[in-house]
């Protein structure tokens, strides 16, 4: 709004206020008079122009995107933390036990051990909040001694951590709340409480899918991938705890069933004729990384179909990559469809 209001437009605007029999070229009593003050009155215009973006919700962020959203009773979702599977051993590969509260390193993260699995099978939450969490995996280092123990393996994820909500995200939810009315529990509804619990990245509503009173919520976590159980709990647990009772969100009566999205692997193929400025791997890495994008773009989208020629376009526009032949999604060539309870996930990418 005040982009024009620069220095020289209001210096110039300043001195055609003074009489003309007066020197005011550079350098002259009254141009070093005027000069600072049309300096100021450029940065304050500035200013100016950063508060009005900051004043609306396309173009704040930060601070004022939080308080833009906490007009409609929308919080950023917080950082959480990972929690992992740990695997003890003791002399002879032999499972141990360690105590609650020991702690672990692996490269430059540590994690905590808070409950027992089995025997030499524990769950170790990760000291710092956010993805990194779930980035790691192999041998672990004890940082207090143990004794009898041997090896510490870090496995499979029980529960991913997430990073602080980003803007664009809590943007997309205020604009899903002011732009769908919530109304006694219509579809908007059920979408905007699934969203309110920390690491859902997307939701569908099936409504009647058992019957009058029935609704399926289908979520999937911030990756775009199938939500683990423990989500999937946490949004039953605060949609609807007890059935039709009313204890949660959802209206007395309605019968919600809340379930994880079923992963459907999207494997491919091609022979490719390498232009020469990368390596096979090189462009394996950047096509897979190309193709992960692009299901998460449409994860939950009004059209989920995996569409063949689209996955070709994406091939051909990683550089390095002249030419192909021979592309097979699925071992096919016909568009993968995904249903309304499915999500597409990366699978396989084989290119030779």
């Amino acid at each position: 709004m005040y982009e024009n209001q620069t220095y020289a437009v209001i210096l110039k605007r300043m001195l055609a206020k003074v009489p003309n029999d007066i020197d005011k070229r550079e350098g002259s009593i009254i141009y070093d008079a005027l000069a600072p003050a049309a300096a100021e009155l450029s940065q304050m215009y500035a200013a100016m122009d950063t508060n009005v973006n900051l004043s609306f919700a396309d173009t704040a962020s930060g601070e004022y995107l939080d308080r833009r959203a906490h007009d409609y009773g929308i919080v950023r979702k917080s950082a959480t933390k990972a929690r992992r599977k740990g695997l003890f051993y003791g002399n002879n590969e032999a499972p141990i036990d360690v105590p609650l509260g020991s702690r672990f390193s692996i490269e430059k993260l540590n994690f905590v051990v808070v409950d027992r699995i089995a025997g030499g099978q524990f769950t170790l939450e990760c000291e710092v909040a956010g993805a990194i969490g779930n980035t790691v995996f192999g041998p672990m280092l004890p940082i207090d001694y143990i004794g009898g123990l041997a090896k510490v393996e870090l496995t499979d994820i029980l529960k991913p951590g997430d990073n602080e909500e980003t803007d664009e995200a809590l943007r997309e939810r205020y604009y899903l709340r002011v732009r769908s009315p919530s109304t006694s529990g219509n579809v908007a509804d059920y979408i905007n409480w699934a969203l309110e619990v920390p690491g859902v990245g997307g939701v569908r509503v099936i409504p009647l899918w058992s019957g009058g009173g029935t609704v399926k919520v289908v979520i999937v976590d911030n990756e775009k991938k199938p939500a683990a159980e423990e989500l999937v709990q946490k949004v039953q647990t605060y949609i609807a705890p007890y059935q039709s009772s009313g204890e949660g969100k959802a209206p007395i009566g309605s019968l919600v069933k809340i379930v994880a999205a079923t992963g459907v692997s999207v494997n491919v193929t091609a022979t490719v004729i390498l232009s020469g400025s990368l390596t096979l791997e090189e462009v394996k890495a950047k096509f897979t990384t190309a193709l992960n994008d692009y299901l998460k773009g449409i994860a939950f989208s009004p059209d989920t179909t995996i569409k063949y020629v689209r996955v070709g376009a994406m091939l051909l526009d990683i550089d390095g990559v002249q030419d192909y032949s021979d592309l097979k999604i699925n071992n096919g060539t016909n568009n993968i469809i995904v249903t309304q309870e499915q999500v597409a996930i990366a699978g396989t990418v084989t290119l030779r």
